[in-house]
């Protein structure tokens, strides 16, 4: 993942924030689907994983700086923190992974539900957060401040 935070912030440049994070969810679900489906023998499963792995990078440069254009800079370390508490609190649904493992004695279920999340999460960035973030840019070109900086 190390590999794919420059990748797609990159990438954000030049397509958007939020358009980038929607295709990398859909990739992460494809990912997650596929390590399901196909990711039984050694090769299949080190290709699926990787792919799982390269498309959590994004998070690391993508939220922060949509965090900051949403919400401005006066938060910007506690958006920060707060971003990083939501993957440790998110290790809180490692035990309900395991009982639905445990329950259906297949993996295969918790990554249909990991694609599942995936893609509500990308729908949730291209539907929610890229209007809330469009209409926070259009009030501060509308104010006055605005107007006297042209």
């Amino acid at each position: 993942n190390g590999l794919a935070r420059p990748t797609f912030g990159w990438v954000s440049d030049h397509i958007g924030r939020e358009n980038t994070m929607a295709i990398v969810f859909v990739c992460g679900a494809g990912a997650y689907w596929a390590l399901g489906t196909i990711g039984n023998s050694p090769w299949t499963f080190i290709a699926t994983a990787g792919l799982v792995y390269f498309t959590w990078g994004e998070i690391y440069s993508l939220f922060p700086a949509t965090c900051t254009d949403i919400y401005g800079s006066k938060y910007t370390t506690t958006n920060a923190g707060l971003l990083y508490t939501a993957k440790g609190t998110a290790s809180f649904l490692v035990p309900a992974a395991s009982w639905l493992q445990s329950q259906t004695g297949s993996w295969h279920a918790v990554f249909v539900v990991a694609t599942i999340a995936n893609l509500a999460v990308a729908a949730t960035a291209f539907f929610v957060v890229k209007p809330m973030r469009a209409a926070k840019r259009t009030a501060e070109l509308s104010s006055p401040l605005a107007h006297a900086i042209e």
